[in-house]
């Protein structure tokens, strides 16, 4: 479960990034998370919400109205925050 995420770099055969964040800038916790995938070699699609009023509405929508970041979507799944365990549990889509 874990080495198919962990080996994952842009993709399952070549496919874009399953992988996004929706972050602000000095967010601490979306930092970690950004971090923890950069270490892991993970590709993922990084969104700005700060000054993106369409991004914040995809945001909000995919995370049930929250309006905090991070959120993190993979594969079919949505994580408000940052749970390193969750994540790469969920990441088994991969």
């Amino acid at each position: 479960m874990a080495e198919a995420f962990l080996g994952i770099g842009g993709g399952v055969d070549g496919m874009a990034s399953r992988i996004k964040i929706f972050s602000t800038p000095g967010c601490g916790l979306c930092d970690q998370a950004k971090k923890y995938f950069a270490g892991k070699g993970v590709e993922v699609d990084l969104v700005d919400v700060s000054g993106d009023n369409e991004a914040l509405l995809e945001m909000r929508k995919l995370s049930g109205g929250v309006r905090t970041a991070p959120v993190i979507s993979i594969c079919d799944k949505v994580f408000v925050g940052f749970n390193k365990k969750e994540l790469e549990e969920a990441a088994s889509c991969l």
